[in-house]
């Protein structure tokens, strides 16, 4: 029987074998819920074991492709938190609205959901013909799902009750077309969203942006790696921009606090210093 040690040296051999082929850093990832989706992910693709995966990984790329799915959270909604969007609507778009172009970062966007809430809400506001959504991932099939705009029909009730507590204008089905199994999004709104290959772990920030919204997504990081994201998204946001994270998530502890205010701290809604 494995012992926890030899799980975590084969563990970190896997990790370190991941970064120096793929250049995707997993190392600085929550190792127990690392744990439990490798797990997952060994039943799935049908590997005895951590050393045969290994093997198999470092020989096909395609099956690198099938793991990051698994080692990565996708699940997410529209409008998720419709609270965090309502806040951001009356609170943060005024402010957006002064700026003469708005540039937006939806940072660990998985298949898109909050990427499109996003350009709803803008388009709301009069703000999307004058705005950029950057949305980024580091797992390619989702990117490539996420860009295509389409979700399954069966989870359109959630969508449309979570957008209307978020302070919806309209109808929900204004911005999408109906097919026999899918919604899809419409070209108005995919065309304000650039979908990116990024990852938070090794990239660093591409543009300056007067909102990032990453929600979700630092629970799942040790400590280092969520102080280096946060550097990251500082280093990203112009003077006076805003960072959304997630309820369970805080600035509290990080080394790179002192960059922010804590302006709606209660929506884990936060505003970089001006001369941070």
């Amino acid at each position: 029987m494995m012992t926890v040690d030899q799980h975590d040296i084969e563990l970190d051999h896997l990790l370190e074998a991941i970064f120096t082929t793929y250049h995707h850093d997993f190392r600085h990832y929550v190792r127990s819920s690392l744990r439990r989706r490798l797990d997952q992910a060994l039943l799935r693709l049908r590997c005895p074991g951590i050393p045969e995966l290994h093997d198999r990984v470092l020989r096909d790329p395609m099956m690198f492709g099938q793991l990051v799915r698994h080692m990565t959270i996708q699940v997410s909604d529209m409008f998720r938190d419709p609270s965090y969007w309502r806040v951001l609507r009356e609170r943060v778009i005024p402010d957006l609205a002064t700026y003469p172009f708005v540039r937006v970062w939806i940072a660990g966007c998985g298949l898109g959901e909050e990427a499109y809430s996003m350009a709803i809400l803008l388009a709301e506001e009069g703000l999307l013909d004058r705005a950029q959504i950057y949305a980024t991932d580091i797992t390619l099939p989702s990117l490539a799902q996420a860009e295509g705009g389409a979700y399954e029909l069966d989870r359109v009730p959630s969508f449309s009750s979570n957008y209307l507590a978020a302070g919806g204008r309209r109808s929900l089905s204004d911005y999408y077309a109906v097919t026999p199994s899918h919604i899809a999004f419409a070209p108005e709104l995919r065309g304000r969203i650039l979908f990116a290959d990024h990852s938070l772990a090794t990239d660093a920030a591409f543009a300056e942006v007067q909102l990032v919204s990453c929600r979700n997504v630092l629970i799942y990081f040790d400590r280092a790696l969520q102080d280096r994201v946060i550097g990251l998204f500082g280093d990203a946001l112009c003077p006076r921009g805003w960072l959304g994270m997630g309820d369970k998530e805080t600035l509290v502890f990080s080394r790179n606090a002192s960059m922010f205010e804590s302006s709606l701290a209660d929506e884990s809604l936060y505003q970089k210093r001006a001369t941070a």
